[in-house]
């Protein structure tokens, strides 16, 4: 067997990850070897390979689903945004440069195309099938001639294409109409039909649309997923949620000790990697939320600044908002504060940047004994280590090189009372750190709070996968799908106009 299938979307956001996860994890329960692949990524929350390399972590995340380790092959081409108009180009998991958006589409992007589809043809040569996930939605066709990620990559590669729609946000039905109408009668021969994402409510009273639908243009619904909380994980394109709100869409279960956790995330710019607080957010008892005023810190137990692609954007954002005098504060007072690469560095000295702002020379909130320097090479590591007398494992993604003068260490970075940095990403998915370190932070806020003795955030994590296949084997027609993966797109789908305008 030599798979494929394209899961494109009507719009960002409408569930093609989470999907792609499912279809991953309900073919490999049926003894299917299965890789997953997305040509272009556009995230600021990205994962190292064992071979140090940079790919998005949602197709990290899909390659757990499928059971396999992740690789390059599987995230060629990765845009991480330094701002509204320029991003970083990561090619083959390296770093190639910064490009502005106008630059990349003039003809950047489209030269890439071989490069991908070199990558696909050699999953594709390993893995009976390889399940890729689009971007946005394929009928941007402001874009469609430069295009990579979707009917570029189909049509390259002969894929058939699932097309979801998110139906929670309304307008589903035109929305598929409209996405295949929109497209040229080459890339509508290889779109077999659509996936209803989140639907609430009796799928009787939506048949007669889906019926329509098919009359309309030919093309079945494969499956109907009703709607779930708790499936957004390791979403690439932004927070799933309002700033204000819970990690996700998590509820906090009920704490073993006699008090919750409070955990206040600094909404910093150009956040990446906020998922290193959803292991916080997986602890019963422990509640965690995105803040951006200096008020919300106040009756926090713990506060958090994540990680950034823009360090001293984020370090100025925080002192025009007076979030940076409350950090301070709390470190003096001896109250937990805990930075995570960008927010690490900002809790140093002082900022050395020719490199990522360009800003030169950049005084830090300087509670922490340490001065960045920003580096040309990024360093892309998957280190391990031990903290708190508990075994870590994490992964580095930065420029900035930390000289630490002083402090205990703490993780290849240090601490100084209550106050701790380390360039580790995803260190608290070690559940014993994990733990230890909860325990430090109630003990210092004086909560009575008592970390769950077996919470495993990796069991948690399998079982959410196992909830997306579910999904998949349960509310999708698999016969159908299995068909559409083996054999392709069905031959004769009609043509909708208007098609793709010249």
């Amino acid at each position: 067997m030599n798979g494929g299938l394209l899961v494109a979307g009507t719009t960002s956001d409408a569930g093609k990850s989470v999907v792609t996860a499912g279809i991953c994890r309900w073919l490999v329960r049926q003894g299917v070897k299965v890789a997953p692949f997305k040509a272009q990524n556009m995230s600021l929350n990205s994962f190292v390979t064992r071979e140090g390399a940079e790919i998005g972590r949602a197709q990290a995340m899909q390659a757990q689903a499928c059971r396999v380790e992740p690789t390059a092959l599987m995230n060629p081409v990765l845009l991480k945004p330094g701002g509204e108009q320029s991003s970083q180009v990561v090619l083959l998991g390296k770093p190639v440069g910064e490009m502005s958006a106008r630059g990349y589409h003039g003809g950047r992007q489209r030269r890439l195309l071989g490069t991908v589809l070199e990558c696909l043809a050699e999953l594709r040569g390993t893995y009976d099938a390889v399940i890729c996930e689009g971007a946005g939605s394929p009928a941007e066709i402001n874009l469609r001639r430069t295009d990579i990620v979707n009917m570029g990559i189909a049509r390259g590669a002969g894929l058939p294409v699932l097309v979801v729609g998110d139906i929670d946000r309304g307008g589903v039905f035109a929305s598929f109409f409209g996405t295949v109408a929109l497209l040229a009668p080459e890339d509508q021969a290889l779109v077999a039909g659509f996936l209803v994402n989140k639907f609430r409510g009796d799928v009787s009273l939506l048949k007669p649309g889906l019926d329509m639908l098919h009359g309309l243009t030919g093309r079945r619904t494969y499956g109907v997923l009703p709607y779930r909380h708790g499936l957004g994980i390791d979403e690439e394109d932004g927070m799933a949620v309002s700033l204000r709100g819970a990690v996700r869409e998590s509820r906090v279960t009920a704490p073993v000790g006699a008090d919750v956790l409070r955990v206040a995330v600094c909404a910093v710019p150009l956040m990446s990697n906020f998922t290193d607080v959803d292991a916080l957010a997986a602890e019963p008892g422990v509640v965690v939320r995105f803040v951006d005023r200096p008020e919300e810190l106040a009756d926090a137990d713990l506060a958090v600044v994540p990680g950034t692609r823009g360090t001293v954007r984020a370090l100025a954002w925080l002192r025009e908002r007076g979030l940076a005098d409350a950090l301070t504060r709390r470190a003096a007072e001896g109250r937990p504060v805990l930075g995570v690469c960008g927010g690490f560095q900002l809790l140093g000295e002082h900022i050395e940047d020719d490199v990522e702002s360009r800003a030169g020379h950049v005084a830090g909130l300087g509670v922490l004994p340490v001065r960045v320097r920003f580096a040309r090479e990024k360093t892309l590591t998957r280190p391990v280590g031990e903290a708190l007398g508990e075994r870590v494992e994490g992964y580095e993604i930065h420029h900035g090189v930390a000289e630490v003068t002083g402090g205990e260490p703490f993780l290849d970075g240090c601490r100084v009372g209550q106050t701790w940095g380390t360039h580790w990403h995803g260190s608290l998915e070690s559940d014993g750190f994990r733990r230890a370190f909860l325990r430090e932070v109630a003990a210092a806020a004086g909560r009575r709070f008592v970390p769950a003795p077996d919470t495993s955030f990796a069991a948690l994590r399998e079982e959410q996968l196992d909830r997306l296949g579910d999904l998949i084997e349960q509310h999708a027609d698999t016969d159908a799908l299995w068909r559409l993966i083996e054999s392709g797109a069905p031959q004769g789908l009609p043509f909708i106009p208007p098609g793709a305008p010249a």
